[in-house]
């Protein structure tokens, strides 16, 4: 049903959690957005309302380490993401803290990716500014534009 070749993935908050799951263990994606997601646990730990949270799913890090590396695998191993990849934040999120947007982007722009990092001033988790509500949309549809291409309907219904 769907093209392999215009493969988009995308989320917020814990979509975009899972989205860095995603990326770092499958390669058929050609594009992804992350908003407000997390790819290191590790380095995250503590900074966060959800500490409590971690330490009872997974006990804390320092006890069982395997655990806290497995959901680290977008960070630890970035090296196996090759998806264009957008990371958008709130500066002042305090529900899942710019860091892990920042540490994400920095690990891929480091490998040498196609990634782009996008912060909001003065926003929290939700971006509520509605010109920043527009610019994220707006944000959203280049990249996947970029890296998708027009859809085939889209492109035939423009060539008329």
């Amino acid at each position: 049903v769907a093209d392999p070749e215009r493969l988009g993935i995308g989320g917020w908050s814990y979509g975009g959690i899972l989205t860095n799951q995603v990326i770092a263990r499958d390669r058929r994606f050609k594009a992804a957005t992350s908003g407000a997601g997390q790819g290191n646990a590790i380095g995250g730990y503590g900074t966060d309302m959800y500490t409590l949270e971690y330490e009872l799913e997974l006990g804390k890090p320092w006890a069982n380490l395997d655990a806290w590396r497995r959901v680290s695998r977008p960070f630890l191993r970035a090296d196996r993401i090759v998806t264009p990849t957008l990371f958008l934040c709130g500066q002042e999120d305090w529900n899942v803290p710019l860091i892990n947007s920042e540490q994400m982007y920095q690990a891929l722009k480091s490998l040498g990716r196609k990634t782009e990092l996008v912060i909001y001033p003065e926003e929290a988790h939700a971006i509520k500014r509605p010109s920043f509500v527009l610019d994220r949309m707006e944000r959203y549809l280049a990249w996947y534009g970029e890296h998708l291409g027009a859809s085939p309907a889209a492109a035939s219904a423009g060539s008329r």
